[in-house]
């Protein structure tokens, strides 16, 4: 069932204002058609009014609260006037108010009604009615309770009002929290991880070095010793020394993850560092590269950090943007301050990243590359969090990704 039917579906308010408004009708001693059209009107109003999106609006609710003054001031006309049993039925439209209005409006709706009802005492008068005695005494009473009925209930509404603003706001506080203390797990699952595999890829690179150096050497023999002729032999020996040179690459690149970083800080200008990472990047990839949009801040402060280790990151970043763009694709680069922090946000406009690859993406050794050694992020993300700073991924998939690299000023 839609929202909008389930609005028309009978609650037990309604029950308990037909039941009200119906038990008026029957008590009523005079059983006169105004009368009786006035309670209906009421009771329509009271039932129809909250399910009428138009009525529940500021201008609606006053609206409302009108109708309820004019149908009350009705209603003791007609039974009797200064003298009517109906005075209360002016409750409605100052309970309303008090309910839904601030003090100010709370107060005119309460003077309303009295005035309302005080507008018969010349009419009494009018038709030789004398008040005075227990009459005035009992006439004060009842314009006295109504101000006093829309002071306790505006109180209590705005008690009310106040414990579900804390509500709200303890609400948001834990959710914040709770945000915060997931982020922290994550964090401290990413540390142990990377400190296991830390210490586990430097004793294994350590246990490596050795025998590719003596294969890197028996090589090198093999080629002064293999005769001008034999070519499928010397491309042989030539393919052992490049195979040990690779891996010997990625063994010292192993190394220099697993080692704390030596982090060297003095002031960094962000937007230069951009500009060296797309630079180094061209130059290693001539004619490869898309189109790289530049929307630097140029009003963007200074932080402290280690450039180097920085511009690593951004060329990590800025590589995986062009990687994973079209050939006619744009990368977008971004700077700005914000709050205490200058943001670095790297958009690309590929395929996006794979929701169940999303948690995956900064862990050591994952890759979704077929060349790819997966430290590239873990490398990032572990010198982001080495200057203090947070680094946030974004991504849809067959829309792009958004990388954003946050560190303090």
């Amino acid at each position: 069932m839609s929202p909008a039917a389930q609005k028309w579906l009978p609650r037990t308010q309604d029950g308990v204002w037909l039941l009200l408004f119906s038990a008026l009708a029957w008590v009523s001693p005079t059983h006169g058609t105004a009368e009786l059209e006035v309670l209906a009107m009421l009771a329509v109003l009271e039932v129809v009014a909250p399910r009428v999106g138009a009525l529940t609006t500021r201008r609606g609710n006053l609206a409302v609260i009108g109708l309820k003054l004019v149908l009350g001031f009705l209603l003791i006309g007609v039974t009797g006037g200064i003298a009517s049993s109906y005075y209360l039925i002016l409750l409605l439209p100052v309970v309303s108010a008090a309910t839904t209005l601030g003090p100010l409006g709370t107060a005119v709706v309460s003077l309303m009604a009295c005035t309302a009802y005080l507008a018969f005492v010349p009419v009494a008068y009018s038709l030789g009615y004398i008040l005075e005695g227990i009459y005035l005494r009992d006439l004060s009473l009842r314009v006295i309770f109504l101000p006093v009925v829309a002071y306790l209930t505006y109180g209590l509404a705005e008690a009310n009002r106040q414990a579900a603003l804390k509500a709200q706001a303890a609400a948001a506080e834990l959710a914040e929290a709770n945000r915060r203390l997931l982020e922290a797990e994550a964090g401290m699952r990413r540390s142990e991880r990377l400190a296991a595999l830390g210490q586990l890829t430097a004793g294994l690179a350590h246990e490596l070095r050795n025998p590719l150096g003596t294969m890197k050497a028996s090589a090198e023999i093999l080629l002064q010793r293999i005769d001008p002729g034999e070519e499928i032999q010397r491309e042989m020996a030539g393919y052992i020394s490049s195979e040990v040179d690779r891996t010997n690459s990625l063994v010292t690149r192993f190394l220099e993850f697993a080692r704390p970083l030596q982090v060297k800080k003095a002031p960094v200008d962000i937007n230069a560092l951009l500009d060296q990472a797309v630079g180094h990047l061209a130059r290693q990839s001539p004619g490869s590269v898309p189109t790289i949009h530049k929307n630097f801040d140029p009003a963007l402060p200074l932080i402290e950090g280690d450039a180097e280790l920085l511009e690593r990151v951004f060329f990590n970043l800025i590589l995986n943007a062009v990687q994973a763009s079209p050939e006619d694709g744009t990368v977008t680069l971004k700077t700005r301050p914000a709050g205490g922090v200058v943001e670095v946000a790297i958009l690309d406009r590929g395929a996006g990243i794979r929701r169940e690859d999303m948690e995956q993406i900064f862990n050591p050794f994952y890759t979704t590359k077929s060349g790819g050694v997966g430290l590239g992020l873990a490398v990032s993300a572990k010198i982001v969090d080495e200057h203090g700073g947070k680094i946030r991924v974004e991504s849809e998939e067959g829309r792009g990704t958004t990388f954003a690299v946050s560190l303090p000023v």
